[in-house]
This record gives C-alpha cells, structure tokens and sequence, in this order.
C-alpha cells in the first residue's frame, strides 16, 4: 500500500503525504532557519517584513532528514515512477510569512511553470523538469497564510498552455483564467507534512491571518526523463486521462 492516495493525485493534481519527517525534525531545521534570518519566535518585535526569504543549500543536519526521507522516496517513485526523480541535494527556498500588514504583493496564481516545447515534452525556464515539493516546517493552520491550491487545475493550465512556450511570468494570467472555477483547498497541517504538487496545478500565496510565523520551503524536484502525456507514471496520466495536450 503507498504512502499517498495516487489516485487522489492524478484527480486533484496535489497529495498530501502526513508525517514525511518526525515534528521534531521539522522543528530543528525552523531553529536553524531562525537564527540564519537573525530574528527571534521570542522577540516579535523585530518581526518587521510580512515575509523574509531564507534557504538551506547545505543539505545538513534536518535538513538532509528531510530531503532524504524514506516516506518522501517512496511517495515520489509512485508519482514519478522507481528512478523517476533525481533526489535533492538541500531543502531550497523557504519563504517566511509573518503575522504583519501590508499584505505582501506576490499572492498571484501560477505554476512553476514547465512550458510545453514542440517535441511535446516540457521545459522550466530551461531548466530540468520538475514537480513541486512543499514542506511545512511549522504547524501551519487555515489562518496561517497555507498555500492556496486550485483542485483539479492542472488539467485546465495543461490544455490552456497546449502548443505554446510560456515563460512562469507569461503562464499566470493564463493558467488563473482557465483554473478560476476550480475550487481551492489549503496546504495545512502539522510540522513534517509535505505536499506534493503536479507540475501544472495552479497555485497562489496567502494573507497571513494568524498569530505565529509560518514556515514552509518550497523545492522543485528534478525529473528524470521528459514529461509527455503518453507517459506511464502519475504524473503523466494526470494530465493525460481526460485527453489533454493531443491525446
């Protein structure tokens, strides 16, 4: 039996997997991330930024758990295939968001676009293919500024996007329109969940409503070969099933 519903993923275009890594794992790489960002959970006051960049490219300590965590392996082998994926060398970026006005301007639809080329496989800016890996490394409720993730929009983003080479900045406008009507579900949860989320799922930031600030580093994950519909894995089959991109 997975550890995700894959089913769910191919519908939905996201999973979650609960308890990728222990809590306390999650809560280790937040001490670390504090203290690389010079800023204190005691010390609100010198919370001054709605959000604050940050990023582990070292790869060590929790971090390293967390890229390497067996749940995580055997979640991505049965959405991109058994050595469908290359494994991350470090956790990546990890946007701050703080309990604070103004509301940060950067809240709009997209996905971390992988434009479709003429061979019918796909490009991310030019760069390897990729799925999008999201990590809560704090507790992260509804009020919390969870990403927002449109349910089924990957098929819509998939047909919009047919036949043209976007860049991510082109790709938004479009995706937003042709996933408005999807209904949105929230990237919740407890400190080690992660989110799995299909390369075409259209998705957005959100306010912070709550009291504690959230964290959560968001990494791509490199494929192994080309992303077409007439793929095998998950992946593929989710946006292959309802006849999509010249099926």
């Amino acid at each position: 039996m997975s550890v995700i519903d894959i089913d769910r993923f191919i519908t939905d275009g996201f999973v979650k997997l609960e308890a990728a890594v222990p809590p306390e794992t999650a809560d280790a790489a937040r001490a670390l991330l504090w203290r690389r960002i010079g800023l204190s959970p005691q010390d609100p006051s010198g919370w001054k930024e709605p959000v604050v960049w940050t990023s582990d490219l070292t790869g060590e300590g929790p971090f390293g758990q967390i890229v390497r965590s067996p749940r995580l392996a055997e979640a991505l082998d049965g959405l991109c295939g058994a050595g469908g994926w290359h494994p991350r060398g470090s956790l990546g970026m990890t946007p701050v968001r703080f309990p604070l006005p103004p509301v940060a301007d950067d809240r709009g639809w997209h996905i971390d676009a992988n434009a479709p080329q003429p061979d019918g496989t796909y490009l991310c800016s030019g760069e390897p293919e990729t799925m999008l890996l999201l990590t809560l490394l704090s507790d992260v409720g509804p009020d919390d500024a969870p990403t927002r993730i449109r349910i089924g929009s990957h098929r819509d983003a998939a047909a919009a996007m047919a036949g043209r080479v976007l860049d991510p900045f082109e790709a938004g406008p479009l995706v937003d329109a042709a996933s408005s009507h999807r209904p949105s579900a929230y990237a919740t949860g407890r400190a080690g969940d992660m989110y799995l989320v299909h390369p075409f799922t259209v998705h957005a930031a959100d306010e912070h409503r709550g009291h504690e600030p959230r964290f959560m580093s968001q990494a791509p994950v490199p494929l192994a070969e080309p992303l077409t519909p007439q793929g095998r894995s998950a992946l593929a089959r989710a946006i292959a099933e309802e006849g999509h991109l010249g099926r």
